[in-house]
């Protein structure tokens, strides 16, 4: 398996410069085809307006939809005019309760979203719906890009987060062309439960499949001495030096994590390096 086709999601040019510069990066070193969805939104919400005025400010809205649409368009045309990979651009109109069918349709026939951090200031609703969408309805990994850091070295040295999970194991999958060409990768098991079909070898098995497989992997046993999963392993990214962290999303339901967090959210948020994720 290759990442032939990689799929971005911008809805503000500002803050799109991390994503679109790993999205050509990866493209260049897959020899990949980059598909842009510049989606402007239409936040109107019907119920709430008074009777006769809902026809003209859904229409004001949907003209600045259109605008910002076509804005992103252009910028993001002139953005990859002198890159030397394969590239598409298209601009859509997506209501904000509709941007989960828009994206999910289009991340279907992706190998790979790249998108910013769905979370934190100047961060719509919008970001959260179209990763939520790449993940469920398009059920393809998602690459998450922090706004500070080096996209130039991407998957040298990745850190697994391991815990035996179906969502783990589907992000290996979806993550092997870039484990197979990392440096080393980094099999972190925080906690193993003692009595765990994994406990005289944590990682062990999951070690050997990725060796035959032709990564480069070692196996890192941690103790969780911080209050969050997240905060290990952050932790262990800064300590090994490593530039991307392969992890399964959304364990619990997306409304628990919404509400009480979780490992995904909480990664979400604070993750000082990119993020590959599958659900």
């Amino acid at each position: 398996m290759a990442y032939k086709t990689l799929l971005t999601i911008v809805t503000d040019a500002a803050t799109a410069r991390p994503q679109m510069d790993a999205a050509v990066a990866l493209a260049r070193r897959e020899d990949a085809h980059l598909d842009v969805l510049c989606m402007g939104v239409d936040r109107t919400q019907t119920g709430y307006y008074y009777a006769g005025a809902t026809a003209f400010v859904q229409q004001d809205a949907l003209d600045r939809a259109q605008d910002d649409a076509r804005a992103l368009e252009s910028a993001m045309k002139e953005r990859l005019a002198a890159e030397d990979i394969r590239w598409s651009v298209e601009a859509v109109v997506a209501q904000i309760g509709a941007i989960a069918t828009v994206a999910g349709l289009r991340a279907r026939f992706a190998d790979l979203v790249v998108m910013g951090p769905p979370y934190g200031e100047s961060r719509g609703q919008e970001l959260e719906a179209a990763v939520e969408a790449a993940l469920f309805e398009g059920q393809v990994p998602v690459l998450i890009v922090p706004e500070k850091c080096d996209t130039a070295q991407i998957a040298r040295r990745v850190v697994i987060a391991w815990n035996q999970s179906n969502e783990a194991m589907s992000a290996i999958r979806k993550a092997l062309p870039l484990l197979k060409a990392a440096d080393l990768v980094d099999i972190t098991v925080i906690d193993p439960p003692a009595h765990g079909p994994e406990r005289s070898d944590p990682g062990g098995q999951l070690s050997q499949w990725l060796a035959r497989q032709g990564v480069h992997v070692e196996v890192s046993v941690l103790a969780k001495t911080m209050p969050r999963i997240s905060d290990v392993l952050n932790r262990h990214v800064r300590d090994s030096h490593a530039d991307m962290i392969v992890m399964g999303a959304y364990g619990h339901s997306r409304f628990r994590e919404a509400i009480l967090g979780g490992a995904t959210r909480h990664m979400l948020e604070m993750a000082e390096v990119p993020v590959l994720m599958a659900h």
